[in-house]
């Protein structure tokens, strides 16, 4: 069956209809991870959005047991070539029945790379996925220019507290979106994870006197959190160490009076060089964002510049004077994605006073 990815600016790709047999409105940014495609797909930062895979083959080793969610989040699944035979001794099934189960549509067969390279050139855009080959350009291009993902954080969080259980130091979890295996890389580590959900109240948190706290990734425009950002400025005035990933740390900045502004395209993949300010120090890292913290009216006296992205010059991560407080827009915990700074992790157990 034919589909069609229709742009806000009206480019229009013709392909092959997979997955679920419906329509999707939503954003369209693009990954380029080579491996890991169920990881995406099951990343609660890509709630409310499309994802073009800009390696060409996806699906070849099957739904395998590494999904970072309780079910997947994104919008639309958009591939050159899906994989209908996978091969691989932990597969489960494949793509096309894992699509068609959770109710995401999909198209195949399209130039991938010039669908990139124009997001790449014009800027995220909005689309739409559809098998209706009567559609009329002149309706369908408001309705993608009206879309936004919204308040998709509180579509994303757990629906209440819950803990794993750990001999070493208690971590509070706060519950923006969270990646499965930033609790695992806690838990890994001796660690007890309570798990929040995102409008938790601060003082619910403190109240259980955990060593320490750590903010999660989550999906959509931090200024949508007002409510979270509220509390994370209760979070930041107490004297309990906290580590911030992506969403938490353009929270945290937020809170602490840091402003933050929509990138062209965004960081998406496994292959993002990002620098240590500290010790010059460049590591390979995977990340999944489409804003960043603007560090011009960042007030040095509260925090300093980190981690910088060795492509573009981002900000990719902040330090706060006098609290044992850091911040990353990276994903130490990757998955998919490289472990280079897996070490992140130790260094948040060493704020808590180390697991002796």
């Amino acid at each position: 069956m034919k589909a069609f990815l229709i742009l806000e600016d009206g480019t229009v790709f013709e392909g092959i209809h997979i997955g679920a047999d419906k329509e999707a409105v939503s954003e369209i940014v693009f990954n380029t991870s080579m491996t890991g495609y169920l990881e995406v797909l099951t990343d609660p930062s890509y709630a409310g959005q499309a994802v073009v895979m800009t390696y060409p083959l996806i699906g070849n080793y099957g739904i395998t047991p590494d999904m970072e969610s309780r079910k997947p989040w994104v919008k639309g699944y958009i591939v050159r070539e899906l994989s209908r035979m996978p091969s691989n001794f932990r597969s489960q099934g494949t793509i096309q029945d894992f699509l068609v189960k959770h109710g995401i549509p999909g198209i195949a067969g399209i130039d991938t790379r010039a669908l990139t390279k124009i997001l790449r050139e014009k800027g995220t855009m909005n689309g739409m996925i559809t098998a209706d080959e009567t559609y009329r350009l002149e309706e369908v291009l408001p309705k993608l220019r009206a879309y936004t993902t919204g308040a998709v954080v509180e579509q994303v969080t757990c629906e209440s507290p819950y803990t794993l259980k750990g001999k070493g130091k208690r971590v509070a979890l706060l519950d923006l979106g969270a990646k499965q295996n930033i609790a695992k890389s806690l838990q890994n580590r001796g660690c007890a994870v309570t798990v929040y959900p995102a409008h938790t109240k601060a003082e619910e948190i403190l109240a259980e006197k955990p060593d320490g706290i750590m903010l999660s990734n989550g999906p959509g425009d931090p200024k949508e959190c007002g409510r979270v950002i509220e509390e994370i400025r209760k979070l930041y005035d107490s004297d309990t160490p906290i580590f911030a990933i992506c969403l938490g740390h353009q929270l945290m900045a937020l809170a602490k009076g840091a402003d933050t502004h929509k990138m062209k395209y965004g960081h998406r993949g496994g292959n993002h060089p990002v620098k240590d300010l500290e010790t010059g120090r460049v590591y390979i890292s995977s990340q999944n964002h489409g804003y960043v913290v603007d560090t011009d009216n960042l007030d040095p006296s509260v925090a300093v510049p980190a981690f910088v992205n060795v492509n573009d010059g981002t900000n990719e991560g902040l330090s706060y004077k006098g609290k044992n407080i850091f911040t990353v827009q990276f994903h130490p915990e990757a998955c998919p994605g490289p472990q280079d700074s897996s070490y992140l992790f130790d260094r948040f157990i060493n704020m808590m006073g180390g697991n002796q």
